[in-house]
């Protein structure tokens, strides 16, 4: 699944292809000095990581789901494989509001990411 990469000032969630085919979008950007808070996740498929509507992209629940997460007045970029460990990254501008991602890297790297801002 998507990786959290770090390019100059900007936090970069890297997708692989056939992940940027599914969310009908290519990998999304954000300034690193935005980011507000970095929350490890236990269980991602629920009301307490996600919210609103899936326009455009894919899903099949419990299984995979990718794309932007539309709401009153906010955008969530999703990239969730599978019912594993998650992240929710809130930024405090962008096009998005939070990305909601399962957790391909080490857990330490998302954590410190927060201290990079």
């Amino acid at each position: 699944m998507a990786k959290v990469v770090i390019d100059g000032d900007e936090l970069v969630l890297q997708l692989s292809l056939w992940e940027k085919l599914g969310a009908l979008h290519s990998s999304p950007r954000a300034a690193r000095s935005s980011l507000t808070s970095v929350e490890s996740v236990e269980k991602l498929w629920g009301s307490d990581s996600l919210r609103g509507i899936r326009a455009p992209g894919t899903a099949l629940p419990y299984v995979v789901l990718l794309g932007t997460l539309r709401g009153k007045g906010y955008k969530d970029f999703v990239a969730m494989k599978g019912r594993g460990r998650g992240c929710v990254l809130t930024f405090a501008s962008g096009p998005f509001e939070r990305w909601i991602f399962t957790i391909r890297q080490p857990e330490s790297e998302l954590a410190g990411l927060l201290s990079l801002a």
